[in-house]
């Protein structure tokens, strides 16, 4: 056979060799480097490289093929909003009641009663009278005063009643000096709110 001849069969295939292989005597002021070759694509912590596949790392942990998908943008967008809503309308609720308790309806008054000790006070002693005022446990200021049947009246008085108070006590101490007997009366007029009167009559006696 002369010369050298092509091989032309179908299984034939030219090898290419690497850059580090070279033709011809080696020069020693010239070497090529091997040229890096790039990933295609990459997996997990296995690239892989073409052509062929380099060797797996071991990873430090198990790599599942399967992967774990978030739950998509708009169920968390709305399961916010629940919350968001859930909250605002706690704090509606809350801010509606306390704005309640501070401004709505005012006191109210329910009933008036006057007492003192029927058998009256003693000589030269004071006899307590007591305005009982029933009211509807709201907050709010009492306007009254005191008439008495001795043509005297006091001027107008203020309660304060505290929130969740439903009654108020008034008391009027009537001070008696000397002997003999004294047909007295005590009544309260309440100015506001609204308008009510409430009396009691005692006789005060006192012997020489």
């Amino acid at each position: 056979m002369s010369g050298s001849a092509t091989p032309e069969g179908d299984d034939y295939s030219a090898t290419v060799l690497g850059s580090h292989w070279f033709s011809g005597p080696p020069d020693a002021t010239k070497r090529m480097a091997p040229e890096p070759v790039a990933p295609d694509r990459i997996e997990g912590s296995v690239l892989r490289f073409g052509p062929g596949v380099t060797a797996a790392m071991p990873a430090p942990f198990p790599v599942h093929t399967t992967t774990a998908f978030a739950p998509a943008p708009r169920r968390r967008r709305l399961a916010g909003l629940r919350r968001y809503t859930l909250a605002a309308v706690v704090l509606a609720g809350v801010l509606a009641y306390l704005g309640w308790q501070r401004f709505g309806p005012g006191i109210e008054v329910r009933d008036v009663a006057v007492r003192t000790d029927p058998k009256g006070p003693a000589c030269d002693a004071a006899a307590d009278v007591v305005a009982v005022v029933a009211t509807n446990g709201r907050p709010g200021i009492l306007t009254y005063r005191w008439v008495r049947s001795d043509g005297t009246r006091s001027e107008q008085l203020t309660e304060r009643v505290p929130r969740g108070q439903r009654e108020a006590r008034l008391h009027l101490l009537w001070t008696f000096k000397g002997t003999g007997n004294y047909a007295a009366k005590a009544e309260l007029q309440l100015v506001s709110p609204g308008q009510r009167t409430a009396a009691v009559d005692f006789t005060y006696r006192c012997s020489p």
